[in-house]
């Protein structure tokens, strides 16, 4: 039984750079105080906390099974960087966003997926294409693809759109049954013929001590949720469950990516 530990660095960012202005939530570029530069998520943004969660829990899962994902860490942001800042947008996004925030490493010189042009073999799309169903990730779209190509090399970034269901937490159980519909505008989909015996490997790796062990990483802050009077493991109980029951029905979103890629071959 293969099991996975993530380990998740803390970093304190020093340098602030610049936004991403094409992202809704401005994240930003930053350098920190291990050399390296990140790209911040941050906590104040328009999603919030729950984007967070999100993305470190579908980036720790796609590392797990195998596929691309730069390394994640904590990156603290001190008040200071708010002060100095003379946009008065990015000012508040950075006041609100004082500690803990999320940083995705910075992949220099990658350029964005482009279907046209790049290709990925049938065996990797079927296992993104898998993945992305399974945590209900609606943002890797012609549009949008949020992968990239780094040293030639297929990357995945932003996860932030994932797990939807927990910005309500209503009928949660009932979403972990559904097939995925949004699969259809998925942009590997017609590459993805092998999304069974994805499953066949995947599903198997799906035990409760590999999801607590990826849960118990996400800061109490983040999962805190007063206004459902959700505490922090009761939040994880939740997230743990609800992808126990996905993977345990994952043939209802197979027959969805099965029948949207008749559509769309």
């Amino acid at each position: 039984m293969k099991i996975f530990k993530p380990e998740i660095r803390d970093v304190q960012i020093v340098r602030y750079i610049q936004p991403f202005r094409e992202g809704g939530s401005l994240p930003a570029l930053v350098d920190a105080d291990d050399g390296f530069s990140y790209v911040i998520k941050f906590r104040g943004a328009g999603q919030g906390k729950k984007a967070l969660v999100a993305e470190l829990i579908g980036g720790e899962l796609a590392r797990f099974l195998g596929l691309r994902m730069p390394e994640m860490v904590f990156a603290e942001l001190d008040e200071s960087f708010a002060r100095t800042e003379p946009d008065e947008e990015i000012q508040d996004l950075l006041r609100f966003s004082v500690g803990r925030n999320l940083g995705v490493h910075f992949l220099k010189g990658a350029i964005t997926f482009d279907s046209n042009v790049d290709t990925v073999s049938a065996i990797e799309a079927s296992k993104i294409v898998w993945l992305d169903a399974l945590l209900m990730n609606v943002d890797r779209t012609v549009r949008n693809t949020n992968m990239l190509i780094w040293h030639q090399e297929l990357w995945l970034i932003d996860h932030g759109a994932s797990l939807y269901f927990h910005h309500t937490w209503d009928n949660w159980e009932e979403q972990a049954a559904k097939p995925f519909v949004q699969i259809k505008e998925h942009v590997l989909l017609k590459y993805a013929s092998h999304v069974r015996d994805v499953d066949m490997e995947f599903r198997e790796l799906f035990h409760a001590d590999n999801l607590w062990n990826i849960m118990n990483v996400v800061p109490d802050e983040w999962l805190i949720d007063e206004s459902r009077g959700l505490s922090a493991q009761q939040a994880r109980a939740v997230y743990v469950s609800f992808l126990l029951d996905r993977v345990a029905n994952s043939e209802n979103f197979i027959k969805q990516i099965e029948h949207e890629r008749k559509n769309c071959i």
